[in-house]
């Protein structure tokens, strides 16, 4: 059952596959539609008005981060087609901020409605196996894996892939959620559980020298851009420090990039693409990508000439993209929930070549994103200190 499901989505994607439907824009865009109020959307926002546009947000929540910067917030579900549909008309360009926007919506809307993106980065972004094969039909190299959806498949999974393997969810998991590493078979009962309620892939474990992001921009004429690759250094796997320029060989710098490139052409996609690897020695493999501005890409606000946000906004809205050169050595470390004293200090220290953005969310959880802190023109080694004095 679970085969022909995988199967058709398989069928789905060869099906759909063709360039996303770009309206001819006889009259000036002023109106960008953004599915998805979150921090993303917020800082979208930001960048749009600097560009001249208004915006118009859809989310569930009233007081998102998004409701303090847009000019008109609908509040909604995303699988409201009513009120989607009424954002659509609203505004003159469609675009979300994050890849779990049901797709179907997207579909339904993007004949009649200007919205570049399309579903499929949705689509494909959305299942785990999907996601794999999607890369590997573009050329990405991707560690091996297995799709497993009973106990069964999984323990078949283990002895084909063998000790150490990472068990995740396909859909919904993310900073760490839904998923299990297995080493040995201390940790199964909490893996067979995992598969008991959801589709699963079983991926091999990489020792990996370090993980980096590429973040690709993509116009509706096909003009692409790329930002400076980050390092990318997690905790409690949630994303901790990005650090651009990544200190990187030239070879993996080249790589990446052409990866990065070659599927966002080969996918046909338009806007962002930011994509995770792995760098094992001098080679680069697929770990994950998202269709839309990436937590690794923050540092570009103040890192580059053009933020992955203003690019973006340019590429969805037919406008030339800038250039994305770094402008200065720039880390980006989130901060979270339980920092948020520490935060308060450091915003009265004082210190230079530092930004503090606050994503305004009403509560402040344990190991919930609250914000992110630039800081230009230091060393890793720096900023790991002004962590240790502040953050805790």
């Amino acid at each position: 059952m679970q085969k022909e499901q995988n199967d058709n989505l398989i069928m789905y994607f060869d099906r759909t596959h063709e360039c996303p439907n770009v309206f001819l824009m006889e009259n000036k865009i002023q109106t960008i539609g953004i599915i998805g109020g979150g921090q993303l959307g917020m800082m979208m926002t930001e960048a749009a008005h600097q560009l001249g546009f208004k915006v118009i947000v859809l989310d569930p929540t009233a007081a998102c981060p998004c409701s303090f910067v847009a000019d008109e917030m609908i509040v909604a579900q995303y699988d409201d087609d009513e009120r989607v549909g009424e954002l659509c008309h609203k505004s003159d360009v469609i675009t979300y901020e994050f890849e779990n926007v049901p797709f179907t919506s997207v579909k339904k809307w993007k004949e009649q409605y200007n919205i570049p993106q399309g579903e499929m980065p949705l689509y494909l972004s959305q299942h785990r196996v999907i996601e794999k094969q999607a890369a590997e039909s573009s050329g990405a190299v991707v560690g091996a894996y297995c799709a497993v959806n009973n106990n069964d498949e999984l323990q078949k999974g283990i002895k084909k892939l063998v000790y150490p393997v990472v068990l995740k969810t396909c859909s919904g998991g993310y900073d760490g959620k839904g998923q299990v590493v297995l080493r040995d078979d201390s940790n199964m009962e909490k893996a067979m559980q995992l598969v008991g309620h959801k589709e699963c892939i079983l991926e091999k474990f990489i020792p990996f020298d370090c993980e980096i992001s590429v973040i690709v921009n993509r116009s509706i004429h096909g003009e692409l851009t790329t930002l400076p690759i980050t390092k990318n250094i997690h905790k409690d796997n949630i994303l901790f420090m990005s650090i651009a320029p990544a200190p990187v060989s030239e070879t993996v710098i080249e790589k990446a990039t052409t990866m990065a490139i070659n599927m966002m052409q080969s996918l046909n996609f338009v806007g962002t693409l930011a994509i995770e690897m792995f760098v094992v020695n001098e080679d680069v493999l697929f770990n994950e990508m998202a269709p839309r501005p990436h937590n690794s890409g923050h540092y570009s606000i103040e890192g580059c000439l053009t933020s992955q946000f203003e690019q973006h906004i340019r590429a969805i809205a037919g406008m030339p993209l800038g250039k994305t050169d770094l402008l200065q050595p720039t880390i980006m470390v989130n901060y979270l929930g339980q920092h948020i004293t520490g935060i308060k200090e450091l915003m009265t220290s004082g210190l230079p070549n530092m930004c503090i953005h606050d994503y305004h969310k009403a509560i402040a959880a344990h190991n919930r994103k609250m914000g992110h802190v630039t800081f230009c023109n230091y060393s890793q080694e720096e900023v790991e200190e002004f962590v240790e004095s502040y953050w805790k």
